[in-house]
């Protein structure tokens, strides 16, 4: 007899030691990094190299700003590397990897230029309005930040995923037009339907629908496209869609634009409060960038459950929208299934670990929704 597409696997011992150890990494990343600034503070290490930058800047506030931001980013890549490099040799030792070392080291020298550039642009911004509006530099940075938000968005398609990785148009015509037709009846209009060539590095398998506007795209993992069927692929899809329909991507813009008014409103006060207490000795000294990322670090961890929850609510939402496009729930639930097992994710974490750091609900609770889904609909 065929195996039922709805029997939900418990964990293997495997899955659940790999979640772990990256869950236990990202957690010493976090905290090495948040000890990082709170030395550089503590210390006044950087105000030296504040000073540092100047010389190197040649006295030049801009290019003092940039030299300070490059001397910070290559000290936190140093403190990091160890971390990076265990993360690399995890997705190995797990073979959901394929990528080698040289591979990987150009991509992380890769990652530090497109952080450096990116970074630049927002540092750069962030204290030209500091020198230019003291007073209200808060509201004009927010709504530079907000602008590059939204173009990053746009263009990330076409401009910063083919840095790191190769796209070509989907060959499989049928599939194509398949997929096409489904955005079409979602109310978007794709631009176009790319093979992901995600195999050249990893053997887990992925799809989103990506950009905005002219740059909207369906783009699908090699490893996907070469394991699953038609159907799998389209239900996989249609929970992409799904978020579409219910605009969570707008709402999620809001939402982060709600959340960076208050950060930049709290990283206004905390600068006052640090110049009051003579801590720098304007607000323009750059000097106290590792103070406003720590104010960033510390509201992005008290609304992180929160921010979380919200993530799951909309994934539930997607979910009920794929429930409703296709023809049966079946290909969403063996879906799901095959890509925990590839993906080696966690299908029953503990309420904790799911409450505290998942964006996702349990593939277990998204399974046991189908099924239900199926059930009720199969006796109307």
């Amino acid at each position: 007899m065929p195996e039922d597409p709805g029997f939900v696997q418990s964990d293997t011992p495997e899955a659940r030691r790999y979640n772990r150890v990256r869950r236990w990494l990202g957690i010493a990343d976090f905290v090495i990094g948040f000890l990082f600034l709170i030395v550089l503070l503590a210390t006044g290490w950087s105000g030296w190299l504040r000073d540092l930058a100047y010389r190197w800047g040649f006295q030049n506030y801009s290019l003092s700003v940039f030299m300070y931001l490059l001397f910070l980013l290559l000290i936190s890549k140093v403190i990091g590397i160890g971390l990076d490099y265990y993360g690399f040799r995890l997705e190995r030792g797990f073979k959901l990897s394929t990528q080698r070392f040289r591979s990987w080291a150009w991509d992380e020298v890769k990652g530090f230029l497109v952080g450096l550039v990116m970074g630049g642009i927002v540092v750069e911004l962030l204290y030209f309005t500091i020198r230019q509006w003291p007073q209200h530099w808060w509201l004009l940075a927010w709504a530079f930040f907000m602008g590059l938000f939204v173009l990053l968005a746009q263009v990330a398609p076409i401009i910063l995923f083919p840095i790191f990785y190769k796209f070509e148009p989907l060959e499989d015509e049928e599939l194509r037009r398949r997929l096409v037709v489904l955005g079409e009846r979602a109310g978007t209009r794709v631009r176009g339907v790319y093979r992901w060539r995600l195999s050249e590095k990893s053997k887990k398998a992925n799809a989103a629908l990506t950009g905005l506007g002219a740059t909207r795209r369906i783009i699908l993992a090699d490893t996907l496209l070469d394991n699953y069927t038609p159907d799998e692929i389209e239900a996989v899809l249609a929970h992409e869609l799904g978020h579409h329909v219910h605009r969570h991507i707008l709402k999620s813009i809001f939402v982060q634009a709600g959340i960076t008014l208050v950060g930049f409103w709290a990283a206004d006060w905390v600068l006052h409060y640090a110049v009051d207490h003579h801590m720098f000795e304007q607000l323009s000294d750059f000097a106290n960038l590792p103070l406003l990322v720590l104010v960033s670090i510390v509201l992005s961890l008290v609304l992180m459950p929160a921010l979380n929850a919200y993530s799951r609510f909309n994934e539930r939402q997607a979910d009920r929208y794929a429930f409703e496009s296709i023809a049966s729930v079946d290909p969403f639930i063996s879906s799901m299934n095959k890509l925990a097992e590839q993906n080696l994710a966690e299908r029953t974490p503990s309420p904790w670990v799911e409450w505290l750091f998942h964006s996702h609900p349990s593939i277990s609770r998204r399974l046991a929704a189908a099924e239900a889904w199926g059930k009720l609909h199969s006796n109307l």
